[in-house]
């Protein structure tokens, strides 16, 4: 039986090199004909065909009228939101109905604009309706802002709800999609995958970086924002594109997404059975339903040391400390993968048995 389970473990890993070199040899093809720099900003020197392709793709699958493709995710929120905000062509500052643990980049967006942030507690949708019905009587533009999964605590939006109140309240909804390409959704395209928006003026932020394991960063919204974007969001307009060759193992890796449906469940699956066996073990793993699993700690120094001695044992996580998350609340944040054999796992679970001797 155990050689049954070698046998899976292996052909995973063939499998997975397989769909990589793939990818790299759609990176090479791409950088023999175009060369490895795009020289210039998209509105200059460029500008090649395979950005236009990709746009298409991500429009396409993510049911949109158009794409836009950005450097990195920092840059596409930070550069997007405030091009959405700026008063001076809303007529108006905007107010933004703001998740308290949204990513600090889509914060620095808001920031830069000027617009008056309103925090509503974390994932609370009667909070963020209590708070719009107060503001209901302000005629400013109205804007939600949230992460679709969230980083560092591993949760997941209530989307559904988030839509109905955007289309209540006639607010502009801004979702960010880093943590859900790839993982999430029917073809791993997000938690947004088929969700009607209809009524809603919304734009999605997604990235190449993570779930994709590529470069670069995305959004995904109807073509009268994105011509308005091209035409001021600094970070777009300003900064050199990427190279051709990130763009086409990004383009590759967005295309082999598709065949991975199975391999996203049993990730889900092989998630929920960890995250189980450490609440059992006495850990808190938080709102975590995901393959983001966090283990709150507390103190940053016990954070660091509980990673460090799990490093040593050769089982790399990450240690997230203030800023990141406010004092207290410094964790060991676990990011499962479909590369992960039983085996891992296993190995993280018995490091993890023997906390108190860690921290």
């Amino acid at each position: 039986m155990e050689d049954i389970y070698s046998k899976h473990c292996t052909n995973l890993r063939r499998d997975n090199k397989f769909r990589m070199l793939k990818v790299i040899e759609a990176s090479s093809v791409a950088g023999e004909k175009y060369g490895v720099g795009a020289t210039g900003s998209r509105i200059l020197s460029g500008n090649f065909e395979i950005f236009k392709e990709l746009e298409g793709k991500i429009a396409k699958d993510k049911n949109e009228e158009s794409a836009l493709i950005f450097n990195t995710g920092f840059q596409a929120n930070i550069s997007v939101i405030a091009a959405l905000l700026d008063k001076k062509i809303l007529g108006q500052s905007p107010l933004v109905f703001f998740d308290r643990l949204n990513h600090s980049s889509m914060y620095n967006g808001v920031f830069l604009s000027g617009a008056k942030l309103v925090r509503y507690r974390h994932n609370d949708m009667d909070h963020l309706q209590e708070l719009l019905e107060d503001y209901n009587s302000d005629d400013s533009p109205k804007f939600i802002m949230s992460e679709t999964v969230f980083g560092m605590d591993g949760d997941v939006v209530c989307m559904n709800s988030l839509v109905e109140i955007s289309k209540k309240h006639n607010a502009f909804l801004y979702l960010d999609e880093s943590h859900a390409t790839g993982v999430m959704g029917k073809n791993g395209y997000g938690v947004t995958e088929g969700v009607d928006f209809c009524g809603v003026p919304h734009v999605i932020m997604g990235t190449f970086s993570k779930g994709l394991g590529c470069f670069g960063a995305y959004i995904s919204c109807s073509e009268n924002i994105k011509d308005y974007l091209v035409n001021k969001a600094s970070g777009f307009i300003y900064s050199t594109a990427l190279p051709p060759t990130a763009i086409a193992a990004a383009s590759k890796a967005w295309d082999l997404v598709r065949e991975f449906s199975v391999k996203r469940n049993t990730l889900m699956e092989e998630s929920s059975k960890l995250r189980k066996e450490l609440q059992n073990m006495g850990f808190n793993t938080m709102n975590s339903t995901t393959h983001i699993i966090p283990i709150l700690i507390g103190g940053e120094i016990d954070a660091m040391k509980l990673k460090d001695s799990l490093e040593q044992r050769g089982i790399m996580t990450s240690a997230i400390r203030p800023p990141t998350v406010p004092p207290g609340e410094s964790r060991i944040r676990i990011a499962l993968t479909v590369n992960h054999t039983q085996k891992n796992i296993s190995s993280l679970v018995g490091a993890l048995s023997n906390i108190q001797e860690v921290v």
